[in-house]
């Protein structure tokens, strides 16, 4: 997880083009539907506690399974996640299948800015890549997953079978925005740049071959309906930049993991959804820069 100030990071792309939207969530081209995997996960464990909280599990072994399967037990009403690079927060359980014994447990520290993603959680066991499809924020999920699907490094670090299950329990925390979500906005583009966007949100910077403006330039493209950005908030964003000479893009967080900061003061008082265009022009030798901002979310304060 990168942690840098909004505008100091960049980003770019080529041009990309819209197409029409589906009816409901998807995930990879497919409508969402968390029920096809099922099998008879909820009769293999019982979890009992508050989400968020180390759970109290109890496994009944053993717990025998051809493939990765998971149930939720309880559904969030968050948002849902589309992609395998969606910021995301979670805390994680995992249980032998034949001992039913703790094998390892995240913090459970009520720490919202350990924020990750799908991709991120898949390359340590791959099988939570199949779980975590289409999961809502505020929901936790229970799941068999296979010695493959667990990670053939992890069943060996852990003195595990060769064919034994493991049964992981995950809560969902929170989930931000995919790509920014909003009105449109109006602006006089002239000498700017213009930016198009593909289904997945991923921006397109098209830049003039005029000069880059003199003077540091602001406009909000996409006005989201969420919480307002403070000065002192902590927030989460995808961000891409280009050199306005070279056209390029110098750094992009879109199809990795997101970047989570203090608010720059360019973003202060903008919304969550929202997305800002941001042209820093040449100074103390370093080019002029646009800079292309979706704010996904703001890290709520922890409580003292």
């Amino acid at each position: 997880m990168r942690k840098t100030s909004a505008v100091l990071a960049t980003l770019s792309l080529a041009v990309l083009t819209l197409t029409g939207c589906a009816a409901g969530p998807t995930f990879a081209g497919e409508v969402c539907d968390r029920t096809s995997h099922a099998g008879s996960v909820a009769d293999s464990v019982t979890v009992e506690g508050d989400l968020g909280e180390a759970p109290d599990v109890t496994v009944y072994t053993p717990v025998k399974s051809d493939e990765t399967a998971f149930t939720d037990i309880i559904t969030g009403e968050g948002e849902t996640l589309t992609s395998t690079v969606q910021p995301m927060v979670l805390d994680i359980a995992f249980y032998g299948g034949e001992s039913g014994e703790k094998l390892y447990e995240s913090e459970y520290n009520g720490d919202t800015s350990r924020v990750h993603n799908i991709s991120y959680w898949a390359q340590r066991s791959p099988g939570l890549e199949s779980v975590l499809e289409c999961a809502t924020g505020g929901s936790r999920v229970v799941a068999v997953l296979t010695p493959e699907d667990f990670g053939e490094a992890n069943v060996e670090a852990f003195g595990l079978a060769e064919d034994e299950n493991i049964v992981a329990v995950v809560d969902v925390l929170d989930v931000y925005l995919a790509h920014a979500e909003g009105a449109s906005q109006f602006n006089d583009a002239r000498g700017l740049p213009t930016v198009v966007r593909a289904p997945d949100g991923t921006p397109g910077v098209i830049i003039p071959d005029s000069a880059a403006p003199e003077s540091a330039v602001t406009q909000t493209l996409i006005k989201g309906d969420g919480a307002k950005v403070e000065k002192e908030s902590t927030i989460v964003t995808n961000i891409m930049a280009l050199g306005w000479d070279d056209k390029t893009v110098t750094s992009s967080t879109w199809g990795a993991e997101p970047n989570i900061g203090p608010a720059a003061k360019e973003l202060v008082g903008a919304t969550v959804g929202s997305q800002l265009l941001v042209v820093v022009p040449a100074a103390d030798g370093n080019p002029a820069t646009a800079i292309v901002v979706d704010i996904l979310g703001i890290v709520p304060v922890p409580e003292q």
